[in-house]
């Protein structure tokens, strides 16, 4: 089979799609090559969807932990502390455990002369029930990046809107929201990343794969067990999440520029990625 079959058998084999078998031996490079890189589109899902919802969420726990009323100012605090004082990888057995107890502990519900069974199995599945756990995840560190810079906004900020007469959602959506983003994107940058890496632990987690097909991980250790060689498919491995990881940097460093266009050059804050050995 030629390189160029290989990729059309193959490159969307995560998804379901093309061939189903996986090569048995005779392994190439373009082999390799190409299953990591089509597993990759899992990692891509998982890492894009979670960052996604997961800035809305942070935002409002930014602004939960902010806030004065008690109410608002608690849960926000005990999000963060249970998501960054726990280790990710224990989350996602946990969820696991949950979601898969919740039809054994009354999901069923009786309206009226209608009995209704709620289905609870597809949280059971990687593709939302280990992303419900990255969601939250990174929506607790990426809330304390923004609470942060909700601090470091500087008080004449505010004292100016005031003067100009603007309160409330104007003042919020005008001078608040955009200086909390500028400060806080460097460090929401890193944590973006970092979210990317952290898709690897899905292999590892309890929820199965959708279709039996997996994540670049799955792909990368098929490999390493049938050849006995763990330093071709991982490197390549890296090399995918490199190639990722300086996508990340370029688009979140274009919104950074953004964020500061009205800043003079040599004030604007640059981007600097420090990777996190230890979550």
């Amino acid at each position: 089979m030629s390189c160029w079959e290989t990729v059309q058998s193959y490159a969307f084999r995560s998804l379901g799609y093309g061939e189903r078998l996986l090569p048995r031996s005779d392994f190439t490079l373009c082999d390799q090559f190409t299953l990591i890189g089509s597993g990759m589109i899992w990692n891509i899902y998982f890492g894009i969807l979670a960052l996604f919802f997961g800035f809305f969420l942070s935002t409002a726990v930014a602004l939960g932990k902010f806030s004065s009323n008690p109410w608002f100012r608690k849960p926000a605090e005990i999000f963060v502390f249970i998501f960054r004082g726990s280790p990710l990888f224990i989350q996602f057995f946990l969820a696991y455990e949950t979601f898969v107890l919740l039809p054994k502990i009354g999901m069923d519900l009786n309206l009226g002369f209608t009995e209704i069974t709620v289905e609870t199995r597809w949280l059971t599945k990687a593709w939302m029930g280990a992303l419900i756990v990255l969601f939250l995840n990174t929506s607790a560190y990426a809330g304390e990046i923004f609470y942060g810079a909700l601090k470091s906004i500087p008080k004449g900020d505010i004292e100016a809107a005031d003067a100009y007469g603007l309160s409330g959602w104007t003042r919020f959506r005008r001078i608040i929201f955009p200086t909390m983003l500028r400060l806080g994107w460097p460090g929401y940058t890193n944590e973006a990343i970092f979210m990317f890496h952290a898709t690897t632990l899905v292999f590892f987690s309890s929820f199965p794969a959708w279709r039996q097909q997996g994540d670049a991980l799955y792909y990368a250790s098929y490999f390493a067990d049938k050849t006995f060689n763990p330093f071709v498919p991982y490197p390549i491995l890296a090399f995918y999440f490199i190639l990722l990881t300086l996508c990340v940097i370029g688009i979140y460093g274009a919104i950074n520029k953004r964020l500061n266009r009205h800043l003079p050059s040599n004030s604007r804050q640059k981007i600097k990625y420090r990777p996190k050995l230890i979550r």
